[in-house]
């Protein structure tokens, strides 16, 4: 049996594996294009074999939204942690600024900031890089409106606000990425200040408190 410092070791190479190969993937999408870009030559980036890169990803498409994925994890748990007091919406909003003013943290062990920034470009000039964004989106919208309906108390299947809070937030964060992607000053404060300028004017309606008095 491996000792648990052996189990240590052989994690973090795994995780350093991983974390190259992502890298490498990163890189190449951004400099070649998505539809110019192997598996064989993010393996051979880092010099390991196609088979090792299928142990780590089931194709380029997952290699592709792996940093998007990072920060998808980061911010859902960060709506977790809001204060209790705090309206759905609210949390939310929170939550997201929080996490593109903090993202250096996420994403910087693995790339640069600017490289993670560059590959929206990447996702939203690639039809099919596109659909599987848009895909795992819908499935992040269904993870949150569970974490809001927790926090307000409520039967996510019961009570359709939840749902709607969410379907909200995440169009006005759908119509504040592609506004930012075809701009020209593309920067980390452009996407941050977009978000709240675009939150900042949705309705009071689901922006206040939900819980009787």
């Amino acid at each position: 049996m491996r000792t648990l410092r052996e189990q240590t070791l052989r994690e973090r190479k795994k995780r350093r594996t991983r974390d190259a190969l992502l890298r490498a993937a990163v890189e190449l999408f951004v400099t070649r294009g998505y539809e110019h870009t192997t598996v064989d030559a993010i393996a051979e980036a880092v010099d390991v074999s196609q088979r090792t890169f299928f142990r780590y990803f089931a194709g380029k498409d997952e290699a592709a939204l792996g940093l998007v994925e990072l920060t998808v994890e980061r911010f859902v748990q960060a709506v977790r942690e809001r204060p209790a007091h705090e309206p759905p919406l609210e949390a939310l909003r929170q939550a997201v600024l929080d996490g593109w003013s903090s993202i250096n943290e996420v994403v910087e062990n693995v790339v640069p900031v600017e490289l993670y920034l560059r590959m929206y470009r990447v996702i939203e000039s690639t039809p099919v890089l596109l659909a599987a964004y848009l895909r795992r989106s819908a499935e992040v919208e269904e993870t949150l409106a569970g974490v809001i309906a927790e926090r307000e108390g409520l039967d996510v299947d019961a009570d359709p606000r939840p749902r709607l809070a969410v379907a909200v937030f995440s169009g006005v964060m759908r119509v504040t990425e592609r506004q930012w992607v075809a701009q020209e000053e593309f920067s980390l404060a452009g996407i941050r200040a977009l978000t709240s300028r675009h939150l900042d004017q949705v309705g009071p309606a689901l922006l206040g408190s939900w819980r009787e008095a």
